[in-house]
C-alpha cells in the first residue's frame, strides 16, 4: 500500500510539469512562428506586415541607439530608416532561443544578420533580446533591445 501511495504521489507531482512542458513547447513554436513571419515579411519588403509582430500599443519599448516607445513611433522609424526594398536588405535570425517567464510572458534572444549591398551601407549584424506577451491576437513583442555590432574595417 505504501508503494501504491508513493507511485500515485509521484504521478500527481509530475503531471503539472508535463503539462507546463507541453505548453512551453507550444508557446516556443508559436513565438518562433512570429519571428519566422517577421523575416518573411521583411524579406518581401513589407514593413507594415513585419510590424504586426509587435503589440500595437503606445507602451511598447525599444532600446537601440536610443530608447523609444510606442507602436506608431516604431513603425515611423522603420519606414524612415528603410525607405526602399534595397535599403531593407535580406534578414536572417540565428542562435534563436526562447525562455518562458510565465504563462503570459517570454523572452526571445538571438543573432540577426542583415545582408546589404555596399551601396546601401554594407551588412549589419547584432543581437536582440525581446520580451513577448501572449495576447488574444497571439504572441506579440512588447520590449525590443537590439544591439548592432561594429562593422569590420573591410566592410
Amino acid at each position: 500500500m505504501k508503494n501504491l501511495a508513493a507511485i500515485l504521489f509521484a504521478l500527481a507531482a509530475f503531471a503539472p510539469v508535463t503539462a507546463v512542458h507541453a505548453q512551453n513547447a507550444s508557446d516556443r513554436a508559436a513565438i518562433r512562428a512570429v519571428m519566422d513571419k517577421q523575416v518573411a515579411d521583411w524579406n518581401r519588403g513589407d514593413i507594415d506586415a513585419f510590424a504586426t509582430g509587435y503589440k500595437n500599443s503606445p507602451d511598447i519599448l525599444f532600446i537601440g541607439r536610443s530608447i523609444s516607445r510606442g507602436y506608431a513611433q516604431m513603425l515611423a522609424k522603420y519606414k524612415e530608416h528603410y525607405p526602399t526594398r534595397a535599403k531593407m536588405g535580406t534578414l536572417t535570425f540565428t542562435d534563436f532561443e526562447t525562455q518562458p517567464l510565465d504563462e503570459r510572458f517570454a523572452t526571445a534572444t538571438g543573432h540577426y544578420h542583415l545582408e546589404l549591398a555596399q551601396a546601401e551601407g554594407g551588412n549589419a549584424d547584432g543581437y536582440f533580446m525581446l520580451v513577448l506577451e501572449k495576447t488574444p491576437e497571439g504572441w506579440k513583442i512588447v520590449r525590443d533591445d537590439t544591439t548592432t555590432l561594429a562593422k569590420s574595417p573591410t566592410e
